[in-house]
């Protein structure tokens, strides 16, 4: 490989072993046997400081001493694995420094790669969606239909396959909202996330108390086949109480397949039988084949579960007690539908119509667990297989 005559690796680290003891380039230059010339340059080139450890352990960077032995190896004709067995670093790690420091007449130099790696941890980077308007558009509009970063940013990939500039993390988009010096878009774009706070804090968990149930059927011996979400028809379901007062609540059921939604309207109360009547309403809507179970919390407002598998055909199971992990797709849905109906709210004031937009919203967001389809085309796939909607292999 061509490059300029290199110092060997024995004088400059014995040269650096001078300078860290405190001698002069001078001193140190006489007693490794260098020119002067020769020492100035190497220790101009490092920026007048030793970046390679005393100690054996490597730093996250290259120092300008490796770089120097990579320098002396190419020279030598060795291979990107064997330099890397020499310093004890990734193979990837010098490819890519190869790369950084490769002239066209004089192959590696140190020097060039060392001025590239400087100027490449020179502060800080400007935020992607500060200086993307396009991205940041598009970012602004999916935070208004409450789409939360995760999905946005999943989703782009798919709508955006082949523009590497429509990209962005998640994080990217937090901090972006979040984090005043990331900048790129309104804080108030954060009342748009599920929940609606102008900080970031750790989600909570709070368990129910909940009585006992005539003839309750177990989540154990629910089907095997609701286990693994293949066949479609198997429901969660929940309330989401609104204030005291009202004694309002919103009825949630959630295919489990598909992450598909449907709310029952409860604007008075949420006794047994008014569950009991909205259910047999909205179930009824359902085609046989996505009529399979229901999985619900032990919840007294389930008390007439007999009459609602006899008017249906659903099968209903319980989940253990403190166990809302039995009822995972549910939970998740409820924490989204927080950001329609806050806590505390009464919830009578949203009718039946306001209830199927909401609905229909969230069906229309992507998901992750789904690369990204939305519950409404995920159900659309399921409905137009005749092979899944009846649970044949």
């Amino acid at each position: 490989m061509s490059g300029r005559p290199s110092v060997p690796i024995d004088l400059i680290r014995g040269f650096w072993g001078r300078i860290r003891a405190g001698d002069s380039i001078e001193d140190a230059a006489t007693l490794v046997g260098m020119s002067v010339t020769q020492a100035r340059r190497t220790f101009r080139k490092a920026g007048g400081v030793n970046q390679f450890p005393a100690s054996p352990l490597k730093g996250r960077y290259l120092s300008w001493l490796e770089r120097e032995e990579i320098h002396d190896l190419t020279a030598r004709g060795e291979g990107v694995r064997k330099i890397a067995r020499a310093l004890g670093r990734d193979p990837a790690t010098i490819s890519r420094e190869l790369a950084r420091g490769m002239t066209n007449r004089r192959g590696y130099r140190p020097s060039v790669a060392q001025h590239k790696a400087n100027a490449a941890r020179r502060g800080p980077r400007s935020a992607k969606l500060a200086v993307n308007g396009r991205l940041r558009e598009e970012v602004q509009r999916r935070l208004h239909r409450r789409e939360s970063p995760e999905q946005i940013a999943g989703r782009l990939r798919t709508d955006f396959p082949d523009d590497a500039e429509m990209r962005v993390s998640h994080e990217t988009i937090y901090q972006a909202l979040y984090v005043q010096s990331r900048g790129g878009l309104n804080r108030e774009l954060a009342t748009h996330l599920r929940t609606g706070r102008s900080m970031r804090k750790p989600r909570r968990a709070e368990g129910e108390r909940r009585g006992r149930i005539p003839d309750m059927v177990m989540i154990s011996e629910r089907p095997a086949e609701a286990e693994d979400r293949a066949v479609p028809g198997h429901w969660e379901g929940d309330l989401i109480l609104g204030s005291v007062a009202s004694g309002s609540a919103i009825g949630t059921l959630v295919e489990r397949s598909t992450g598909f939604v449907m709310l029952l309207h409860l604007p008075e109360n949420h006794t047994a039988l008014a569950v009991q009547e909205a259910m047999i309403e909205k179930i009824s809507q359902l085609p046989e084949h996505l009529k399979r179970s229901l999985t619900w919390d032990q919840g007294s407002e389930m008390a007439s579960h007999k009459a609602i598998t006899a008017a249906t055909g659903l099968d209903i199971y319980f989940c253990d007690p403190h166990s809302p992990w039995q009822r995972g797709s549910n939970e998740n849905t409820n924490g989204l539908l927080r950001q329609y109906f806050p806590k505390g709210t009464d919830l009578s004031v949203h009718g039946p119509g306001i209830l199927d937009n909401v609905a229909a919203e969230l069906n229309c967001r992507p998901r992750k667990r789904y690369d990204w389809e939305t519950p409404a085309e995920r159900l659309d796939k399921l409905l137009s297989n005749p092979h899944t909607n009846t649970g044949v292999a």
